[in-house]
């Protein structure tokens, strides 16, 4: 058939057949030149067709690879003549023989680069219209529309990779977990609203007019009601579900990998933890993580790193220079609750233009601005140098051991916000200088954290992770009497500048839970009314019990590089919380409402 095929011809061989039978021996990355001369049948879709002349080639892809498939006139005529009909994303299935390919037409770049299957018969399984993009891993079109086309978007390599890494890590988090008598148990995914932390998810009841299930932030409660069962090991892969402002490494519904355990302390919860993301690391994707991970608690990452999740892949560390400048003439600084700053080695090569978008960048986290200091040959260039003493000068480089060529930047005022600010700019400045490799696996954990934190919009103290997070041993007067101090029995698994996982060892005792309710400002009808089930059962022998969650979307996120933590999960929501390939959330029918017993209020015209 010649390529100028009417449109009769072209449609005559466009009929899609169904299987008849037909059986897949092989995926499409898995033949090697050991499988020379067998014969195989595989199936997929088209990635590129190729007419050189006598020969047509096509790419068949699956969610495994490619295979090279060659149709030969003289090896079969009429093969060869349909497959003139194939076009992209055409789904097709080829049986043939695999045979070694020609002298410089191997391709090292893929697993099946040496060999192709030449066709004795094909079916065609099914059309398609031409994608909206094109289905490779590099790709110009926009997040948006790759969302919308998600089950297109998944079809691409890059994206059907992180999925298949994404079951590896799940089967072998159960195989780890199992293997040490751990129980896999289901929670409600209707639940009650207990709103102390994020937005709950609000369903309302048809059965129960004006009453509302909430969506699990996170199955605590339940978790510690399995202790208090008796169950002693319990782990769960399990939906959560938060109303909160979205980010790249957020979602309004996420997956954690739940661990709780009893007669247990932090040590062995730890432990057990550490060895898990050990033992995943090597059979997912065979890299050998430190055979102890370092720990810090949270005073020294806040003081060295400013945030209590640092990346320790390169060295920078933030510096307290408040003393120096306590009463000093620059009243920026000499005022500050704190000062701190961070030495940039060789910084001082950056423009103007880019300092100014860090400060943009550092007003995100409530910085009022960002100083600096370029340190030159023969002298110190800044806006604010002027302001300093001599003697604050040299104070100031003796501590940071300042060189020329180097910058220096700094924050001051409320102590969270220049931490904050300066320890992210960290992160921007540590990418900028190319001090990260990104190839690197850094592990950590962080201890010893504040049990409560103040909530100046509340004007109480709040839970820093969450009311059941039992304070360190001694410090139960703590608690009531200097809130601030108060320490938890908290842990935080840390990798790269994320946190990977976090849990603590639970209060099991009906009164040191009344006395955090207490220290939280809630009382006792409102601590009967949201957690009434949890106190009764504290009082029937609960035993000492403690866990940890992990974020299975980060971890996997960080394993396979991915660079949003959209890219390993398979229908995401947008920053708006919406699912552009569904259109959810949508209306409802006027009917549905009322039997749901709810009245929308209506929307008032801009």
């Amino acid at each position: 058939m010649s390529e100028q095929m009417d449109e009769r011809s072209y449609d005559e061989y466009r009929v899609i057949e169904d299987l008849g039978g037909w059986k897949r021996t092989h995926s499409c990355n898995e033949l090697t030149a050991a499988n020379i001369g067998d014969e195989v049948l595989l199936m997929g879709w088209v990635q590129f067709r190729r007419d050189h002349g006598g020969l047509i080639f096509i790419d068949l892809r699956d969610r495994e690879g490619l295979t090279q498939v060659v149709f030969s006139p003289e090896h079969n005529t009429d093969a060869h003549e349909r497959a003139h009909a194939i076009r992209s994303e055409y789904v097709v299935a080829v049986k043939g023989v695999v045979r070694a390919r020609p002298d410089g037409m191997i391709n090292t770049g893929m697993k099946t680069g040496e060999v192709e299957i030449v066709v004795d018969e094909w079916k065609l399984l099914n059309t398609s219209d031409t994608p909206p993009f094109a289905i490779e891993d590099r790709t110009d079109a926009s997040e948006m529309l790759r969302l919308k086309y998600r089950f297109l978007d998944l079809r691409r390599p890059v994206l059907a990779k992180n999925f298949i890494l994404r079951n590896k890590a799940a089967q072998s988090v159960r195989r780890y977990l199992d293997g040490r008598g751990f129980l896999e148990v289901e929670t409600p995914v209707l639940t009650k609203s207990t709103p102390e932390g994020a937005r709950d998810f609000l369903v309302p009841s048809r059965l129960n007019n004006g009453e509302f299930y909430a969506l699990p932030q996170s199955p605590q409660l339940f978790k510690q009601m399995l202790m208090v069962s008796g169950l002693d090991r319990y782990f769960q892969i399990v939906k959560c579900f938060r109303d909160e402002d979205l980010r790249a490494d957020r979602q309004p519904e996420f997956t954690q990998i739940d661990i709780e355990m009893s007669f247990t302390d932090e040590e062995q919860v730890m432990d057990l933890a550490e060895n898990m993301v050990r033992t995943l690391f090597k059979e997912t994707i065979d890299v050998e993580l430190p055979s102890e991970f370092p720990r810090m608690t949270f005073a020294e990452a806040i003081r060295d790193y400013g945030v209590d999740k640092p990346d320790v892949r390169f060295d920078l560390k933030l510096q307290d220079v408040t003393e120096i400048f306590r009463g000093s003439d620059f009243k920026v600084f000499g005022k500050a609750e704190v000062v701190k700053v961070l030495r940039v080695p060789n910084g001082g090569e950056l423009s103007r233009k880019e300092i100014d978008e860090y400060t943009k960048f550092v007003e995100i986290y409530g910085s009022k601005g960002l100083a600096w200091i370029k340190v030159k040959e023969d002298a110190w260039q800044s806006p604010i140098v002027k302001f300093f003493s001599e003697d604050e000068k040299a104070k100031l480089a003796e501590i940071t051991g300042v060189k020329p060529g180097d910058i220096l930047f700094f924050q001051a005022g409320q102590a969270d916000i220049a931490n904050t600010a300066l320890g992210s700019l960290r992160i921007k400045l540590g990418e900028r200088f190319g001090l990260i490799d990104e190839k690197a696996f850094a592990p950590m954990w962080v201890t010893d954290f504040p049990l409560l934190e103040y909530n100046p919009d509340e004007k109480r103290y709040v839970a820093r992770h969450h009311p059941f997070t039992s304070p360190q041993p001694g410090q139960l007067d703590t608690v009531s009497e200097k809130p601030d101090e108060a320490l938890a029995r908290a842990y935080d698994l840390v990798l790269n500048g994320n946190e990977i996982g976090g849990g603590s060892i639970r209060i099991h005792t009906p009164e040191m839970q009344e006395k955090m309710f207490k220290a939280l400002g809630i009382s006792e009808e409102e601590a009967r009314s949201k957690f009434g089930f949890l106190m009764d059962a504290l009082k029937f022998g609960a035993p000492p019990h403690g866990g940890i969650a992990f974020g299975l979307d980060r971890l996997i996120m960080i394993m396979c590089g991915a660079k949003s933590i959209r890219d390993v999960i398979a229908f995401p929501k947008t920053q708006k919380a919406t699912c552009l390939m569904t259109e959810a959330p949508g209306t409802v029918s006027s009917r549905q409402l009322r039997e749901l017993g709810i009245r929308l209020r209506e929307k008032k015209e801009a």
